[in-house]
């Protein structure tokens, strides 16, 4: 799914659906998801839930860390505040700042684009969402000084 991700076009107009959301210059795809946390008042499902997808989360990295080398680790936080100061934030940074404070992300310049992965969530009572993103290089080498 990853290499498809990074060769697939990119959708002509904004979307979204159960598998992620994209629009002219961006993919994400929900790679795995937990259940959601209506009823998890003391937070426990959730913080197992947690290091469920972060066992994933690490094996992809690994396995993509010994494919393109070392990640860039980016500060998302930096992109949730210049959106809320109304500052133009490019896709999928800004939404991926609105759900996970960081993300790793390995450039291909080759292609122009960039996969990024992480795990977020909307909000305490939702599934938490193994996250891959792909976006066009010149966006993240712009944001990433943010």
């Amino acid at each position: 799914m990853i290499d498809e991700l990074l060769t697939q076009p990119f959708p002509e107009t904004n979307f979204h659906d159960d598998t992620g959301c994209g629009g002219p210059r961006h993919h994400v795809r929900i790679l795995r998801a937990s259940q959601e946390f209506w009823d998890d008042d003391d937070g426990q499902v959730a913080r197992d839930a947690d290091a469920d997808l972060r066992v994933y989360l690490n094996a992809l990295i690994a396995a993509l860390t010994a494919r393109w080398g070392e990640p860039l680790v980016v500060d998302l936080w930096p992109y949730l505040r210049a959106g809320f100061e109304g500052k133009t934030v490019s896709e999928p940074i800004n939404f991926l700042s609105q759900l996970a404070g960081s993300m790793q992300a390995w450039p291909h310049r080759d292609s122009g684009r960039w996969l990024g992965l992480t795990i977020g969530q909307e909000d305490k009572e939702l599934p938490l969402e193994l996250l891959a993103a792909v976006g066009q290089s010149l966006a993240l080498d712009s944001t990433a000084s943010c």
